[in-house]
């Protein structure tokens, strides 16, 4: 065999343990091609049957959509996905995770500028304080701004007053998805289902200090660092923010 051939095998073998097994031939080849070893789908496709490599990520599901539409709070969102800029419009959900004995619950704060998560807490309730800390993780982490625009579906623990006095505090403008329509918040639906058919076993984690661990491993290793993402041009969401940040400086400078 080659040593072209070889290396290469090295690559996705490495690529594939890296994804915990979840990585498909698509991903597969954009992170080999990132790091410096041109590689076509074709190719890894081809590459991952000789080393009997399979993707474990689940078929795609379809979103139901909800046909009664009761509005709380204004859908300033109103599916308007693209962001041009970081910290402009942040959305939020809660999903729920098998610990051992019992269910967990996750919430995340996620950019939608580079679909970067960047708020995040775990508990076993689903309550406002989960909610809330996530929250205050992403506007601390983000340098406390001004002007975001923060989008969510309409669950207690987002329409609390607790919650709401929070966010005027933030000077964070609130946006909800209309009711039962989980399309208005698909970002969000999107991030769990990539955690959970890319990094959650299946049956779930023996503890919930395993599963914390493997689900910060996921946000801030994994799905931030590594995992290209279609939506940033194949870029994982770091390097996505990290580039506008340095061609934001850059502008500044000459103007």
């Amino acid at each position: 065999m080659k040593p072209e051939r070889v290396k290469a095998q090295a690559m996705v073998r490495a690529i594939h343990v890296e994804s915990r097994g979840s990585a498909g031939a698509r991903t597969v080849a954009d992170i080999a091609t990132a790091r410096g070893l041109p590689m076509s789908r074709f190719v890894a496709t081809g590459l991952m049957k000789e080393l009997e490599l399979v993707s474990c990520q689940l078929p795609s599901h379809q979103y139901r959509k909800g046909l009664q539409e009761h509005v709380v709070i204004p859908n300033t969102l109103d599916r308007q996905f693209d962001v041009v800029n970081p910290n402009q419009y942040w959305c939020g959900d809660v999903t729920y995770i098998w610990t051992g004995n019992r269910w967990a619950y996750l919430a995340i704060v996620l950019d939608l500028f580079a679909r970067k998560p960047i708020g995040w807490a775990m508990s076993f309730s689903p309550d406002t304080k989960l909610t809330a800390k996530a929250l205050t993780m992403a506007y601390e982490s983000r340098g406390k701004p001004k002007g975001v625009i923060f989008h969510s579906d309409q669950g207690s623990h987002y329409t609390s007053r607790k919650y709401r006095q929070m966010l005027w505090r933030y000077q964070i403008e609130q946006s909800m998805s209309r009711r039962g329509n989980c399309w208005d918040n698909a970002p969000m639906e999107r991030f769990f289902r990539s955690l959970k058919t890319e990094w959650v076993p299946t049956k779930g984690y023996r503890s919930f200090v395993e599963a914390e661990s493997a689900v910060i491993d996921y946000i801030i290793g994994y799905y931030s660092q590594v995992r290209p993402h279609q939506y940033n041009a194949g870029l994982p969401p770091n390097e996505s923010e990290k580039r506008y940040w340095l061609e934001y400086k850059t502008v500044a400078r000459f103007t």
